[in-house]
This record gives structure tokens, sequence and C-alpha cells, in this order.
């Protein structure tokens, strides 16, 4: 006999509070913040998930996994096990996951993907310029409403990448709770990966800071307002 909608949903609700209480305890490289989870919690049960990927493991791919019907993780277990904590766990649904063990950085480059992302976690290595090298891998493969969510924006490194999101026309920033940002993407074109383009992206109309060249300066300005200036100058 089929299960009705409210028996489903009671189900689903029993996995997500046991999956929030098995967190801290799955491996040695931190978790989620209670608030965060349930802000990822909220996000992902609020949409289809049919493919699905993540950079890095834990509490959030034994929720994936029961959440979306095809999850990659993209991972190491470095001394933290959180590959082997997290396949070792009862509730990982592991007939949906994959696990794409090794470095990020050589691992994604070389992974083909052949079906659109409604969802990406980028949870993986922080130092620079990696969490860029993920984005740059993952972001052509975002369908229009697809959920981007970068943890530890707190971390420079992982901020930067935020503050270029923020101001980029291919996202829309939905919401921050402590250091995880949730992004839907728009349906703005997607930006090409192997052109250039730099002066179309929204992060390079800010001011590039105290250390720009004043040439620099000067050739950002328009024609009429150097003009301006100069009359100025010479009045």
């Amino acid at each position: 006999m089929p299960k009705s909608y409210e028996d489903v949903e009671e189900n689903i609700n029993s996995i997500i509070s046991s999956v929030r209480q098995a967190a801290p305890t799955l491996h040695k490289a931190g978790t989620f913040p209670g608030k965060a989870f349930d802000a990822l919690v909220h996000h992902l049960t609020r949409q289809k998930i049919n493919n699905s990927i993540e950079t890095g493991s834990g509490a959030s791919t034994l929720l994936f996994s029961h959440l979306s019907q095809h999850h990659t993780v993209f991972a190491v277990d470095d001394g933290n096990e959180s590959i082997t904590g997290t396949r070792r766990n009862p509730l990982l649904r592991s007939d949906s996951v994959t696990f794409v063990e090794g470095p990020t950085q050589k691992t994604l480059p070389a992974y083909q993907f052949t079906q659109p992302l409604q969802v990406a976690l980028i949870d993986g290595p922080h130092g620079y310029p990696f969490p860029e090298l993920e984005y740059y891998y993952i972001y052509p493969h975002l369908e229009p409403g697809a959920l981007l969510i970068i943890d530890d924006i707190n971390v420079r490194t992982i901020y930067n990448l935020f503050r270029f999101l923020r101001a980029d026309k291919m996202f829309h920033l939905e919401q921050v709770v402590t250091t995880t940002a949730f992004f839907r993407r728009t349906d703005a074109p997607t930006f090409n990966p192997i052109g250039d383009g730099w002066w179309e992206q929204g992060y390079n109309r800010l001011p590039a800071g105290p250390y720009m060249p004043r040439h620099v300066i000067k050739s950002l300005l328009p024609s009429p307002f150097l003009r301006f200036l100069r009359r100025l100058k010479s009045q």
C-alpha cells in the first residue's frame, strides 16, 4: 500500500532530526552550525532535486542522500574521516550517492558532467585559489533556479568568492546564515568558461581598492568626466 503524503513527510522529518543529532560525531573537520543546518534543510526540501553535488562530506551528505535522486560527493578523508565516517553511518542512503575520492583540484577537472545540477554545495579546500577552481568547474552545469551554497564565508578566500557571486548577474543572494551563503541561479546567460569578457562581470565594476594604480583608475572613468577634471585643473 503506498504511503500517504503525511507518512512520507513524517519519515523525512524523522530522518532530518536523526541527521542533526549525528552531525557532530561524523568526522573531525567540523560541521554545519545548528542554524545553518536548519537553513540547508529549509532550502533543500523546497525543490525537486534530480542531480546535486558537493565538495566535502558530512552531515550534508546524509541529508542529500534522502533529498536528491543522484548526489555526487567530491572529497578526501585527509585524516579527518570525512568520507569514512559518513559512509559507515546508517543514515546514509548509499544507493543515491556516488563518492569521487581525491583532491578536488584533480577530480573536478577530470569529471564528466552529464546532467544539469539543481544544487551544488562548495565546501572543499579553502586555500587560494581552490574555492574559485571548484566554482569554475561547477557553475556551467547549474540550471536556472539551481541553488548554489558556499560554506565558511568567514574565511577570507571564501569571502572573496562570496563577494564575486553577490555582484554577479548569474546569481541572486537568497540568504546568509552564520557563515553559510545561499545563492539562486538566475536565468542570465552562462558566462563563457573558456572566454574572457571580464568587463561584463559585475564584480569588475566594483572599486579595486587603495592599491589600484592611478592610470588604471583613469582608464575606468568616462571620457567626458576626464575632460571635466582637466578643465577644473587648468582654471
